[in-house]
């Protein structure tokens, strides 16, 4: 029996170094800090890249120090975010584990991002994009030549880009840029245009679109982009001008200096709701879908009227006599302070 028993033993150890080794080389792999640079590691992810071609290159830059690893831990994990584009620093101490999780989760930042705010115009996007060091400009400067290369039928880019944050990668030019931030505003409005509500007063979703380019102008207090759509619409329906302010700012162009005045609410543009009936001929900005939703999905009732309050909301009327007592009340007792938007 001690003989038998003394036997086992080499095959326990034998056993036991099979399972506990290897065990510990991935443990180590997995683990250990990777050999970093004090001031980060600069990873540039194209579009369309794939996680197996990033883990590649950081091998061969020296950063991963098995690559076969990082590809079998990968296949292991549950499915994460897709891969973002961009210029991502990524800084010590890191791991194979904790880097591969943080690429699949979307949580490394990147330094090549485009942010367009909702309301913001196409002149003020092209200048952002201008701006930004990591888009490479095309010359494509004409909005005809634009409009015609994105396979758009509209006389103007206005609204046609949706806002959003986009991740930038290397050697995106100022086109494909455009072309992404176009596509999705297309879906955006093809998807709300399916679900729109019944009886609204426009001809085509380009109609609904220059509707959310106003309210989106009008107001960035959620609950009430579709109130002021109410209002619009039921405008519209009563043959009723919108006379809304952001479209005459619109129509002044360049001329405008901050300070709308009588002069600028008598002068006829396409753009001046004041003078010609239904809708300026083009969006205003570019807006959100909250904004493209509540142009398609306007509140029921029978206010006519809103003015601003001062803190960033309105006060709503159904009537002229109740829209001019709020006029009093708000707009001819004006207190320091008075904003007739919400601040951004």
């Amino acid at each position: 029996m001690k003989r038998t028993s003394s036997r086992r033993w080499p095959l326990m150890l034998v056993l036991f170094l099979l399972t506990f080794l290897p065990t510990l080389w991935i443990y180590h792999g997995l683990f250990s800090p990777l050999p970093l640079p004090v001031e980060g590691y600069r990873l540039d992810i194209s579009r369309g890249a794939s996680f197996s071609s990033v883990i590649d290159r950081m091998a061969n830059d020296g950063v991963l120090t098995n690559r076969w690893l990082a590809k079998v831990w990968l296949r292991v994990q549950p499915p994460g975010k897709i891969l973002r584009a961009g210029s991502i620093v990524v800084m010590p101490p890191q791991t194979t584990a904790s880097l591969l999780h943080l690429l699949r989760e979307g949580s490394l930042q990147s330094d090549s991002r485009l942010t367009v705010i909702e309301g913001t115009t196409y002149r003020d996007l092209r200048r952002l994009m201008t701006e930004h060091e990591s888009i490479n400009t095309t010359g494509i400067a004409d909005d005809k030549a634009l409009l015609q290369a994105l396979g758009a039928e509209q006389a103007s880019p206005e609204g046609l880009f949706a806002p959003d944050t986009y991740d930038i990668g290397p050697g995106d030019s100022d086109l494909q840029v455009l072309r992404r931030l176009y596509e999705r505003q297309q879906k955006i409005l093809e998807q709300e245009w399916a679900k729109r509500a019944s009886g609204l007063p426009y001809a085509s979703a380009y109609e609904a679109l220059i509707m959310a380019s106003i309210v989106e102008k009008e107001t960035g207090v959620a609950n009430e982009r579709a109130r002021i759509a109410g209002v619009f619409v039921r405008r519209l329906q009563t043959n009723m001008r919108l006379q809304t302010d952001p479209t005459v700012i619109y129509g002044l162009g360049s001329t405008y200096d901050g300070n709308l005045r009588r002069v600028d609410l008598m002068r006829v543009t396409p753009y001046n709701t004041y003078r010609v009936n239904g809708l300026p001929p083009t969006p205003i900005a570019l807006p959100g879908r909250a904004a493209i939703h509540a142009a398609l999905h306007p509140a029921e009732g029978t206010e006519l009227y809103f003015v601003a309050r001062g803190d960033g909301s309105h006060e709503f009327s159904s009537t002229l006599e109740e829209h001019n007592r709020a006029v009093r009340r708000y707009q001819l007792q004006r207190q320091s302070g008075y904003r007739s938007a919400p601040e951004s």
